[in-house]
Formats: structure tokens, sequence, C-alpha cells
């Protein structure tokens, strides 16, 4: 057994090796982030922010750049996105650019939270006002709760930063919109500036509050650029938010089950297939939060090798297994990743299963070698014995 696993240690150590690289990056301090919101207000923008401020946090950047060109979202998203703003531990300059860009419903929001705000000339900002998720009005009391509440929290972002108050209540009542000169004059935004060169050398020696408190000057003008893009995960989680994607999902899920249990029981396929379909429509439409995904793909998994042990399924369950394993283990580093891209995250998937593979293959040479080995046939008894 012993002579076994160190046959196995020297690969097990070059794809632990590969799998410390691919989660390596490099990190650049004092640097300004930049970050581009050109989506719907969602779960996935809200993870991307996130990530993207507490790298900037941990590489001690200088500031935050937000991008906004956004139509609105989630309510319960743009409350994320703010309160993250809001808790930065680095300045967040709100950009609504370039030219032609908008920031109207939820971004109204996101563009009034930041340290400094602007807009970018022929841009829109406002036109708060709840409704539901195909566009209709939000009636009766339920209606009157959503608006009170919004209002209330737009009010309090606007007051934080010391701006127009009123005006915010106004966007979210009446949906009220606004230019960028409306905007400057109604005290909605700090400046206007056509391009990012601008706006830097705009706000180039400007002080701004953190919520601790501190005072930071801003200081950008020889700061290195980091972009931060949505990474693999993100992406990839966006993809399985598509409604399309969730509605077919949500039905090989069910096909699948219902195949496993009443057509074709014993098949085992149906039934796999169904399971992580089902896991990954419940990650997709955000019933499952990315922790609680990752747990399920690996009770999943083990379930799935309990049931490989004992039942002939010609490694059908062991695939199913070996790939909720990979799906557990994207989204655990894909979570805690600021630069996964899709080859960083096909070697860390390749190398967990690796790693498992030359494991399995250990014990079940062990297992081989200890359990499953002929009996010696017991010695012919002598032929003079008497």
């Amino acid at each position: 057994m012993i002579r076994t696993v160190r046959a196995f240690v020297p690969a097990v150590a070059l794809i632990l090796a590969a799998l410390a690289v691919a989660c390596g990056a490099e990190s650049t301090e004092r640097a300004l982030h930049v970050v581009t919101i050109e989506r719907q207000v969602d779960g996935v923008l809200a993870s991307y922010i996130d990530r993207a401020i507490d790298h900037a946090e941990d590489s001690r950047g200088r500031a935050v750049l937000l991008r906004v060109d956004t139509p609105g979202g989630e309510i319960g998203a743009m409350k994320e996105i703010v309160g993250r703003i809001e808790r930065s531990e680095v300045p967040v300059i709100t950009w609504v650019g370039p030219p032609g860009a908008e920031a109207v419903s939820a971004g109204t929001f996101i563009a009034m939270a930041g340290h400094v705000a602007a807009m970018a000339p022929n841009t829109t900002i406002g036109a708060a006002t709840p409704v539901t998720a195909t566009g209709e009005d939000v009636e009766g009391a339920l209606g009157r709760k959503v608006t009170n509440d919004t209002v209330a929290f737009a009010r309090g972002v606007a007051e934080l930063h010391g701006r127009n108050a009123d005006w915010a209540e106004a966007a979210v009542r009446e949906a009220s919109s606004a230019t960028p000169n409306e905007a400057l004059e109604l005290n909605v935004v700090d400046l206007i500036a056509a391009s990012e060169s601008e706006l830097l050398s705009a706000v180039e020696g400007r002080s701004v509050e953190l919520i601790d408190g501190r005072i930071v000057v801003l200081q950008l003008a020889i700061a290195p650029r980091i972009e931060n893009e949505l990474n693999a995960y993100e992406r990839i989680v966006a993809f399985l938010g598509d409604p399309l994607v969730v509605t077919l999902l949500l039905l090989i899920g069910m096909v699948g089950i219902a195949t496993e249990l009443f057509f074709a029981p014993g098949s085992f396929v149906p039934g796999v297939a169904g399971a992580l379909a089902l896991l990954l429509f419940f990650l997709g439409v955000g019933t499952l939060l990315p922790a609680e995904a990752a747990l399920a793909f690996v009770v999943l998994a083990v379930l799935l090798v309990i049931l490989e042990l004992f039942l002939p399924t010609g490694g059908v369950l062991g695939a199913g297994a070996a790939l909720a394993l990979a799906f557990a283990i994207g989204i655990g580093v894909g979570q805690g990743s600021t630069d996964l891209t899709i080859g960083r995250l096909l070697v860390i998937v390749l190398a967990v299963i690796g790693v498992i593979a030359l494991l399995l293959g250990a014990f079940l040479a062990y297992f081989a070698t200890r359990y499953w080995a002929p009996n010696k046939p017991p010695e012919a008894e002598s032929a003079d014995s008497t």
C-alpha cells in the first residue's frame, strides 16, 4: 500500500503546483480599479462589484471608478451594491458614461452612492419608480409599501453624500429624470465629464470622506489602472440566469428525474443529468447562494460515489460525482478569485479531478490487492497420510 501511494505522490505534487499557479494572481498596489456596469442590476452584478471593491481594498488601491450604463433591475441587488459602495474602504467614483449611457431605475441609486458622482454629456439619470418584473406598476398596499421603502432608501443615499434628497424622492414617486446639466444644477451629481481622462483631471486633489470618517485626497493622475471585468464564473452564472436557460434547466431536471423514477428505473443517466440540471437551475435563479450551491454539489457527489460502490452502474454515477465535484470546486474558486478566466478555471477543475482520480486509483489498487486477491487453494492432503 505504501509503495502504491508513493507512486502517486509526484503526480499529485505536479497537479497541486499547477493549481497554485492557476490560482495565483499578481496585484498592483495604489492603482485605480475600473469597473464597468453594462448590464441589468442583479445578483451577478452585485457579486462582481463586491469582488472588485474587495480587490481594491486588499491591494491598497487609490480608488474605484464605476462606469455606469444600466436600465435598472432588482431592488435587492441594488441595495447590496449601494451598501457595498458606502462601506468601501477606498473612494468610489461613479460616472454615468460614456455619452449615450443611462443610469435609470436602480442605476440611479448606484450613481448617487459614489463618493464622487459624475455624468457624461448626453446621458440620463432618474425614473426610479418601482415596477414589477414585467414593467407594470405595483398596485395596492404592496405598491405603497415598496414605494415608501424605496423613497426612504433614496433619501438616505442622497443625504449621506450631501445630495438633493428631494429630487431623489421625486425620481421614485414621480419617475423624474434629469439630463447632466439639470442633475448638476439640482445637486444630484458633482460634475460633468465627457471622458474618463477629463473626469480624473477634474477630481484630482479632491477630498472625500469615507463611511468611517477618514478623509482621503484623490491622487489618480499617476495611478496605474486595473480593469476589472466579469470573470468566467460570473459570466457562467449570468448565462445560467437567462430566462431561456433556466427554463431549459428546469425542464431537463424534471424530465430526467421523472424518467429515472417512472419510465426507466436503473438507467441512472437521466437521474444524474436531472439532479445536476436542477441544482444549476436553483443557482441560476438565485434560490441557492453560491456557497449553498457548492455544498449541494458536494453532497450530491458524495451520494453518487456511495451508490457507485454498491450498484452496477458502469461508472455513470462516478462520472456524475466527478461533474458535481467539478461544479462545486468551480463555484468555490470562482467566488474567491479576482482574475479567474476560462483557461484558469479549466486548469483548476482538471487539476482537482486529476487529484481525485489518482487518489481513487490508489484506493482501488489497495482495495483490490487487499480484498480481491484470489484465495490460495488449500494444499492437497498427502496421498500417503493415514
